[in-house]
């Protein structure tokens, strides 16, 4: 095999950047192999990220890039936001044209040129921590792009804090002391220190209350969440779930440790699972999300759930979230078309209904799912209400009451429930940002005896449960 020196990308300034800011950014690629007339490079970006668009037309507008090179050619951009195989969708084409680059020559991306008055180039409103520009170079003309070793990368940091949001129990007895957190975050939702934990004494009266934090730092303050003071024990807790997100292993951002981390320690969650979109879930990663979700798994806690998203197109069933009720649970895929080889040990399941009559038949240990609209919108007429529990009406995506309405009509007893479906690393507070994804991600709100496996599943099982937009609403 004919091996090719590719060259190599670096990004100047390489140093954080702070979400939503607008910066200027330039990327310079030094070519190896020479690049042939109508050859390219090729720099592409994860999907979710809600950067601005490179445009090359308008030098006074946002996201006004230039491109010039050393070689005796001239260089034709394009941009496409879907120009490469997902997650790395969104893709900068540069063309050699009327000539070629020889080794050693550039070219030289300026994105957000600030020169003609544009503000620069805005950069995603969420944090992560190795922001990719992955270069691809087609130096002999043929469309076969091939990646560099190497791509640059910089890190997403969180602003100045902008806003502060106070969480507190949805439940305390008269007279019980309890915790509440306050959260300082910048103007696109994220974190920008660990939440501070406050001690209250309690109430001394039965009814619902709230309390205000202060951060004396930025004088920023918040009310809490409704809390309802209970003169006696209820059978009955309320817990906080998102059970719906997904991280870079698939399509989102950060990693899954990154993603159960936030969970607990700042989205302040009681529920948390992961949901991968089956068809890139390897069978490593697979391993992974369940050691993952035992690692992470704290009854009293935090309680974890292993899962994936079923990603079927809708006429053979459309997005299903499946969750097992511990770890060991054998995925069955809608298919495995980007697993590497198209390989799997795990047997597909290509319609929604193979994939309740296989979630049955491999019942060790038990699992159940949740209908969903998303990339594919579920189609209800398939359906098992020995596994299908819920119907997902709120998500990052928007609001979708007609899924809840359509299994209604079907005569389904069913939940409702609603989740982030977050791709953006931040369970529990998956804010809305410059991007498609235009919703405050949804909660779910268990009610159960215990905060553990066996009495959410059961809870789960009884529809015990409801669904907010965001919000911990009693």
């Amino acid at each position: 095999m004919q091996s090719f020196d590719l060259g190599q990308a670096t990004i100047h300034p390489n140093q954080p950047i702070v979400a939503g800011s607008f910066s200027t950014i330039t990327l310079t690629y030094t070519a190896g192999h020479p690049i042939d007339d109508s050859g390219y490079v090729k720099v592409t970006f994860r999907n979710v990220g809600d950067f601005g668009s490179p445009q090359f037309s308008d030098p006074a507008a946002p996201n006004y890039c230039t491109i010039r090179t050393t070689g005796d050619c001239r260089i034709e951009p394009r941009w496409d936001p879907k120009g490469h195989t997902r997650p790395w969708g969104r893709a900068l084409f540069v063309k050699v044209r009327s000539g070629f680059l020889n080794g050693g020559e550039e070219i030289v991306v300026v994105f957000g040129d600030t020169s003609g008055g544009s503000p620069g180039w805005q950069m995603q409103t969420f944090c992560e921590g190795a922001f990719e520009f992955k270069t691809f170079v087609d130096p002999i003309a043929t469309y076969r792009f091939k990646e560099l070793l190497t791509s640059p990368r910089l890190r997403i940091v969180p602003g100045e804090p902008a806003r502060a949001v106070c969480l507190a129990p949805s439940q305390v007895m008269v007279g019980e002391a309890f915790d509440s957190y306050l959260k300082l975050e910048d103007m696109w939702g994220n974190p920008t220190e660990k939440p501070q934990r406050m001690g209250h004494p309690g109430f001394e009266e039965t009814g619902v209350q709230t309390v205000t934090a202060v951060d004396n730092r930025t004088g920023l303050s918040a009310r809490s969440n409704p809390i309802e003071v209970l003169a006696k024990d209820t059978p009955l807790g309320r817990y906080w779930a998102d059970f719906h997100g997904q991280t870079e292993e698939t399509v989102g951002t950060n990693s899954i440790e990154q993603y159960f981390a936030f969970a607990r320690n700042y989205g302040l969650l009681d529920i948390v699972a992961h949901q991968g979109n089956d068809f890139q879930v390897t069978d490593e990663f697979w391993a992974k999300v369940n050691r993952v979700t035992d690692a992470f798994h704290e009854p009293g806690r935090l309680v974890t759930f292993p899962g994936y998203e079923w990603s079927g197109n809708t006429p053979l069933g459309g997005d299903r979230n499946v969750y097992f009720v511990s770890e060991g649970g054998q995925i069955t895929r809608s298919c495995t078309d980007l697993l590497p080889g198209n390989h799997s040990a795990y047997a597909d399941s290509t319609t929604a209904t193979d994939l309740f009559r296989n979630l049955k038949v491999l019942e060790d240990p038990g699992s159940f799912a949740f209908a969903h609209v998303g990339g594919r919108y579920a189609d209800l007429s398939m359906h098992d209400p020995e596994i299908e529990l819920a119907v997902e009406v709120h998500s990052a995506w928007g609001t979708f009451e007609w899924l809840l309405e359509d299994a209604l009509r079907r005569g389904y007893r069913i939940g409702i429930c609603a989740n982030s479906d977050g791709h953006k690393c931040r369970p529990g507070a998956s804010y809305p940002g410059a991007g498609a994804f235009g919703s405050l991600g949804g909660l779910t709100c268990v009610l159960a005896p215990k905060l553990d496996r066996k009495s959410i599943v059961e809870a789960l099982k009884l529809r015990h449960f409801y669904a907010t937009t965001g919000n911990r609403s009693l």
